[in-house]
């Protein structure tokens, strides 16, 4: 795998972007700047709820197709984002190759579980759709170049889903790290605590009528659909965030928001060490990624000076680190600090005793939704707020983060390739074996 700068995913995107020939099944062009694009949301729980929210408050965006493998979802959400608000039914699907092939769809935006993001976009590009796709953009390092790669083959405009990236305060208090206001910024600490209970045992049982779980696994390799002691779905539909097969954890559910903002903040890609340690604490349940972690990772910055960044993930009872109990970023630098404790701003510290200067707090979903509408609408890849290389990068981390933690060993990574050196162990779990035909190919 090759290393891929955000200057030439921009480069390519803006040179296809002059010779635009679109491959698939939706509109070539865009007749004029008020035409209505034409949504299919797939997941249509959790995040999903929010992409349908996110949409109505875009103007002149219609969601025209709800995807799901689950269609007991279908009647509440229609209710609750349709019908009840006047608007007219959308199309349902189980199977996102059947909405694929709808050449009325302009976008997808894609709301499933982690295991499926990659493989969606790569196939959304190819079928000539625009796409949003949640984040972490990825199950595994290996799919992100793929991802990358397909959004530059097919000219697509990718927004992945770091909401923080398009909101102004979040902006603003970037810029001002960058423009020197803490001085010499040589560490950033991400601090990722969310409140996550014991969830309990679970054992093989039957999938629910209408579920079909074969579509849900997608990628991943066949097992048994797991019930808890009700006879409920254990994994489905939230807590297969704590499934290898299916998710990343905390480090990859809410831990790459920070991620990607430390990342932004210090200026840089690839590290070239982590090192990383993690374990299952206080429950004794059915979650199977480590729900307690903590990781450093080494980086050169553009100067060519260390920088270095460390993640800490708890489930539990904790203290205030930035400003929030939940998650957060601080910045150190050789004047001050820096935290933003949400995904809307900042606060700046100056000096030995830590005096507040300045803040803001600005911003909210809406505005990530509409900066990919805009350049759906506008052809422009490359106006993206969080393009697919910033989502690649930042997903990385998480899976550095989670494979330190299973080998137990510190990772010396190669920056081109971004493989971990001289361990065979840690690279395989930076790829997966995938099952027919849901399979992220080699060549896009």
């Amino acid at each position: 795998m090759g290393k891929i700068t955000r200057r030439d995913f921009v480069k390519t995107a803006a040179a296809a972007t002059a010779a635009t020939v679109l491959i698939g099944t939706s509109k070539t062009g865009w007749a004029g700047a008020n035409d209505r694009v034409r949504v299919a949301v797939m997941g249509i729980n959790g995040r999903g709820k929010s992409h349908l929210g996110g949409y109505a408050a875009v103007k002149d965006v219609e969601v025209v197709t709800l995807c799901d493998p689950d269609s007991r979802l279908f009647k509440p959400r229609i209710g609750e984002f349709f019908t009840s608000r006047g608007k007219p039914e959308p199309k349902v699907e189980q199977d996102i190759r059947r909405v694929l092939e709808d050449k009325d769809v302009d976008a997808v935006s894609m709301a499933t579980p982690n295991h499926w993001h990659s493989l969606g976009a790569v196939w959304a590009c190819q079928a000539g759709k625009d796409v949003y796709v949640e984040k972490p953009m990825t199950h595994n390092i290996f799919e992100g170049t793929k991802v990358v790669e397909a959004a530059k083959k097919y000219n697509r405009v990718v927004q992945h889903g770091t909401q923080l990236r398009s909101n102004p305060g979040f902006q603003e208090g970037i810029q001002l790290l960058k423009d020197g206001a803490i001085g010499d910024v040589y560490m950033a600490r991400c601090v990722c605590y969310k409140w996550r209970p014991d969830i309990g045992k679970a054992l093989p049982g039957t999938p629910p009528e209408g579920f079909d779980w074969d579509i849900w696994q997608g990628p991943a390799q066949e097992q048994p659909f797991m019930v808890n002691e009700r006879g409920e779905g254990a994994f489905v539909h939230y807590n297969w965030h704590w499934t290898w097969a299916y998710g990343n954890g905390d480090i990859g559910n809410q831990g790459v928001h920070q991620l990607d903002a430390a990342r932004w903040g210090l200026g840089v890609d690839v590290p070239y060490r982590v090192a990383s340690m993690g374990g299952m604490f206080l429950w004794d349940d059915c979650k199977e990624v480590f729900n307690v972690s903590s990781t450093s990772f080494m980086f050169k910055g553009a100067d060519g000076r260390d920088k270095m960044m460390t993640l800490e993930v708890r489930p539990w009872c904790t203290n205030d680190e930035v400003g929030g109990r939940s998650f957060g970023v601080l910045f150190y630098g050789s004047k001050g600090y820096m935290s933003f404790p949400n995904y809307e701003g900042y606060k700046l510290f100056e000096g030995k005793d830590g005096k507040l200067v300045k803040e803001n707090q600005k911003g909210g979903d809406t505005n990530h939704y509409q900066n990919f509408i805009d350049c759906v609408r506008a052809r422009t890849p490359e106006g993206v707020n969080a393009p697919p290389i910033e989502g690649h990068h930042s997903s990385a981390l998480s899976h550095y983060a989670l494979t330190g933690a299973r080998v137990n060993r510190v990772l010396e990574i190669d920056t081109d390739t971004m493989q971990v050196k001289n361990d065979e162990e840690a690279n395989s779990y930076l790829t997966r074996v995938y099952r027919a035909p849901y399979i992220v190919p080699d060549v896009v």
